[in-house]
């Protein structure tokens, strides 16, 4: 199948590498020049140090050529561009090409998911949403990944299902596209929230509840949203959740840390190339949640961290104060 990435960062990357490596003739768009140039001479990116891609993918700079008559298009760029990209694309869509998006987060102002994006910019096509416990250092390592292609269209999860899968990455298919999305762009905040924890030196206690409390919040979002509960309780839910606010590979849980050890945002975004979207999501999802009168009492407190100065160490304790309650909702 002819495939194109939209996106060269290491996501965008370790999906084409699987692409091009399961035979499928893929082509990935890179902003960056010397990515472009790097993937084409000696089949490396720095986005993904030491990691050898595939020998047949090729890289574009030229938006047009790498989408010129893709019949499966995979979008991985930061959530906040996903938009300008995507339209700037539009003319070289093929009619009947599978859009699968893998980019993650909540569009500031719109509120968007991301696949809702993709569908306003490209309307007419079958659009699939990508998303599970995955750090793209392991998937291009091929370590053994299982993800979910979730959406509307069955047979569009099939195909993105069948074209992505191999021996060390295993596509479950899922039709809550909502509560896959959503879990996928809000377990970026916890990991945010989760590093903060740590950032201020308390322990496992702490990240065990705040990892179990951040989920409940998450699916409580869900569901008053139209997400089913169970979706939360699979990979795109606690699996994607847990290994974000655990794993080292982790840029959000990163963040946290160092805004726990008492660094401002500016500071702990400084000289990052690679984007930490759990820190834009924090303020779509607060204000996401005002909308449908939910409660997010972390994702409130992470926010105050981000954007408010409120000091990192007075987090926990604070949430702890709060009120006695029952531990599920009535």
């Amino acid at each position: 199948m002819r495939c194109a990435v939209v996106g060269g960062g290491a996501w965008g990357t370790a999906l084409a590498d699987l692409l091009a490596s399961n035979g499928h003739d893929t082509a990935i768009w890179a902003f960056e020049s010397d990515v472009v140039d790097s993937i084409n001479r000696t089949h490396t990116n720095r986005f993904l140090r030491d990691a050898e891609l595939a020998p047949s993918l090729r890289a574009t700079s030229d938006l047009g050529d790498a989408l010129n008559d893709a019949a499966l298009i995979v979008y991985a760029t930061p959530s906040h561009h996903l938009r300008r990209i995507a339209g700037a694309g539009r003319a070289n869509v093929a009619d009947g090409a599978i859009l699968t998006v893998a980019s993650k987060g909540i569009e500031r102002g719109s509120l968007a998911l991301m696949t809702r994006v993709i569908q306003q910019e490209l309307p007419g096509h079958s659009v699939v949403a990508i998303s599970g416990p995955s750090f793209a250092a392991e998937v291009v390592a091929r370590q053994p990944t299982a993800i979910v292609a979730a959406s509307d269209d069955e047979g569009a999860a099939t195909v993105a299902q069948d074209v992505l899968s191999s021996a060390s990455f295993r596509v479950y298919t899922h039709d809550d596209v909502l509560g896959v999305e959503l879990g996928g762009a809000l377990k970026n905040v916890m990991a945010v929230a989760t590093g903060i924890v740590e950032g201020v030196g308390l322990g496992y206690n702490s990240r065990a509840a705040l990892i179990t409390r951040g989920l409940h919040e998450m699916t409580r979002l869900g569901v008053a949203i139209g997400a089913r509960a169970s979706t939360f309780a699979g990979l795109a839910g606690v699996g994607d959740l847990v290994l974000t606010c655990t794993g080292a590979l982790s840029r959000n849980r990163a963040l946290g840390i160092e805004l726990g050890k008492g660094a401002t945002l500016e500071e702990a975004l400084a000289g990052k190339e690679t984007v930490a979207e759990g820190v834009g999501t924090t303020a779509s999802a607060l204000e996401l949640a005002a909308r449908h009168e939910v409660d997010m009492p972390i994702v409130e407190m992470a926010h105050r961290i981000l954007f408010e100065g409120h000091p990192a160490r007075n987090a926990v304790p604070e949430l702890m104060a709060r009120e006695l309650r029952a531990e599920q909702d009535a």
